[in-house]
């Protein structure tokens, strides 16, 4: 009886010792979110929005107990893209045509406090993307009337391969691949109230501040080069078609990161 207090007490201590460490409640949850994700929810488009559920605990707010702390936000955004990354296939297409994704940029707007033990939405959805990155809005929504806590923009930086080459190769997708019948081809709900183009119209981002020290920093040198099969100009045309045009503030936002890589580059 005392060897099992002994052994019960032990992997106590272990356990507390993990969770201080290792912030064992992340991890746990991160690994629930990617089987939920995998095995029991239903796939969905690259072009659809995806929604998680959260819940501030005690474990989540400020000092003064009173509201989820800011930082919290962003860590709960790891659960919204781990959920749409599985749900869209979006990562293991990334993975399979030899590249990898990275936070690159984010930023955040609060509008109102969630209060703890208050549940939470999170409605992910893709606003924009060019040739080297993923722009994703996250909404922080109260289930109740759907009101917005606040808004979220990520930059996903893609690595050895093309974004629009990953979008051409998961756009065609549809309900007969497993994913949710849709009508993409027909209509696709503009973005922030603009219209969709063509890429290299409207829809294709200007960025002149993007230039060939920035382009080998992404691992896009080499593939810029490389020509260009028929079968993939033709996927690629499909994509511009449904690709949403640049938001207004989305491109500010997008300048300002440029700028700001420039400047870290030259020493700033």
């Amino acid at each position: 009886m005392e060897q099992l207090c002994y052994l019960a007490l032990s992997c106590l201590l272990v356990i507390v010792v993990l969770y201080g460490l290792l912030e064992l409640h992340y991890f746990l949850r991160m690994c629930v979110c990617v089987v939920l994700a995998r095995f029991v929810k239903r796939r969905c488009h690259i072009l659809d929005a995806t929604t998680v559920n959260g819940l501030c605990l005690t474990n989540d707010v400020d000092t003064l107990l009173y509201h989820m702390n800011n930082a919290r936000y962003f860590r709960e955004l790891d659960f919204a893209r781990v959920d749409f990354y599985e749900r869209s296939s979006l990562y293991r297409t990334i993975t399979a045509m030899g590249g990898s994704v990275f936070q690159g940029a984010a930023t955040i707007r609060y509008r109102r406090f969630i209060r703890p033990f208050h549940r939470f939405k999170i409605v992910s959805r893709i606003v924009y993307w060019d040739d080297q990155s993923l722009f994703m809005e996250h909404r922080f929504l109260r289930p109740s009337d759907k009101f917005v806590h606040c808004i979220a923009i990520c930059r996903q930086r893609v690595i050895d391969v093309s974004m629009d080459a990953v979008m051409a190769e998961l756009l065609p997708r549809t309900a007969s691949d497993h994913f949710r019948p849709t009508e993409r081809e027909r209509h696709v709900a503009p973005v922030s109230g603009a219209s969709l183009q063509p890429m290299g119209a409207a829809g294709g981002i200007s960025n002149p501040a993007m230039d060939q020290s920035s382009l080998a920093e992404n691992g896009h040198a080499a593939a810029a080069a490389a020509t260009t099969p028929t079968a993939t100009v033709t996927a690629l045309g499909h994509c511009a078609k449904l690709k949403p045009s640049l938001p207004p503030d989305l491109s500010k936002w997008i300048e300002y990161n440029d700028m700001s890589s420039k400047n870290l580059r030259s020493g700033c």
